[in-house]
């Protein structure tokens, strides 16, 4: 353990990791669950700190007060993306009337979402918590102030993204972004855990052929990532048209066969860095990565052919998020020499 920052210190971070973890995961539950739009505004539910749990609890006419609150919303948001340059975007956004569509209350959904909100607001104070404690006690300690802040203004922006989310009821591409932000977070997160405490055990350096390789898988499965996003917005999009499972292969377009196609590329490569860690010092972490890589391909297999959605949906993603973590932590593990642990 470092000596130049305390146990308590790093535990925390450990602790804000994990709750990093659970805000994917809860986001995933909420995104299969339906319940996206449980809470029709932001930060507030149904305009209560503590969200109703009986339609009786809201007022009159409900859905259009909030259906008109959305509208505002759309409008200051259209407005800075024409300002950013995403003039096309913003007219998409104003033209779509779908978008203004309220949903009906429901106790369950609301409060899934509510219980979203809770975890991402437990990990912002956290992540907050690591700033200040950063700034008052380590301020000398640089590259450690600005990487808890930047951490800071990352989940800062994942907490207003997400009213943005709520405003827009719901458009793909933004639930896209919000996780993408989601794992810049878990990996400024684990680069902070590799900065301030020091491997229990010996870690050896990674050769240049084993180190490429984990690092070309690593930003594989960041891509996977993505793809898989973009794939199950095109699937809730043809399961509101009805089309059946049957059609999906079909329609699903270039994205589905490239996220198909990359989880074998995976395999291979990670079947091969399997190998070579066998043949040189064995590395615990690259073992534990194939693991969880093949229990993520059978959870992707019975969603693509087996019709079996829900939590299967959420443990693919959960773990994707660790295998991508679990090899970008070892990729910075790896580097301590030896000697330096002895």
């Amino acid at each position: 353990m470092s000596k130049n920052y305390s146990s308590s210190f790093i535990r925390f971070n450990w602790i804000s990791l994990v709750l990093i973890y659970l805000v994917i995961i809860a986001g995933s539950f909420v995104r299969i669950s339906g319940s996206g739009m449980g809470c029709p505004d932001w930060p507030k539910c149904f305009g209560q700190w503590v969200p109703p749990t009986n339609i009786d609890q809201l007022p009159e006419g409900y859905q259009k007060k909030f259906s008109e609150k959305r509208a505002k919303k759309i409008e200051k948001f259209a407005k800075l993306l024409t300002a950013i340059g995403f003039s096309e975007t913003a007219k998409q956004l104003k033209s779509d009337k779908s978008l203004l569509v309220e949903q009906a209350f429901n106790a369950r959904k609301t409060w899934t979402e509510y219980g979203n909100r809770l975890v991402g607001f437990l990990a912002g104070n956290f992540v907050l918590i690591i700033f200040l404690w950063a700034l008052l006690r380590y301020r000398k300690h640089r590259k450690l102030v600005l990487l808890t802040f930047l951490n800071l203004l990352f989940i800062s922006f994942e907490g207003w993204f997400g009213s943005i989310i709520v405003a827009t009821n719901l458009v793909p591409w933004t639930i896209t972004v919000h996780l993408l932000f989601a794992l810049v977070i878990l990996g400024i997160q684990l680069y902070l855990l590799h900065m301030i405490s020091t491997p229990k055990h010996k870690y050896s350096n990674l050769n240049g052929g084993l180190k490429w390789l984990v690092m070309i898988i690593c930003l594989i499965t960041f891509y996977q990532m993505f793809l898989g996003t973009q794939v199950r917005e095109y699937i809730d999009v043809l399961t509101k048209k009805g089309i059946g499972r049957d059609k999906w292969d079909s329609l699903l377009g270039i994205e589905f066969l490239i996220h198909r196609s990359f989880s074998w590329a995976v395999l291979v490569l990670m079947s091969l860095m399997l190998y070579l860690n066998f043949k040189g010092p064995k590395r615990k972490f690259i073992t534990i990565s194939f693991g969880i890589l093949c229990v993520e391909l059978i959870s992707g297999v019975l969603l693509a052919y087996a019709d079996m959605p829900g939590l299967v949906q959420v443990s693919h993603l959960l773990f994707a998020s660790i295998l991508l973590g679990l090899l970008f932590f070892g990729l910075l593990r790896s580097k301590y020499p030896r000697e330096s642990l002895l």
